[in-house]
């Protein structure tokens, strides 16, 4: 593999957890309880706990919670 697309590649996973990060907090914080009821009156555990799914999946949640707001 070349070294150019190595970096590229290690930059744009780099670039997706950040964003993925950044988003799983504002997603615990208040989108679960937009798009699920049950989860407005969770703990801190439950939100500490669906973070690591919301980073990963943040593209999908993403679009999902932008349709739940229209």
């Amino acid at each position: 593999m070349n070294e150019t697309v190595a970096r590229w590649l290690v930059t744009a996973a780099g670039a997706y957890a950040l964003a993925g990060l950044l988003f799983a907090i504002a997603f615990a914080r208040r989108g679960a309880g937009e798009l699920e009821p049950v989860a407005r009156d969770g703990t801190w555990g439950f939100r500490l706990l669906i973070m690591p799914g919301a980073a990963t999946l943040w593209p999908y949640l993403l679009f999902r919670w932008w349709r739940a707001r229209r």
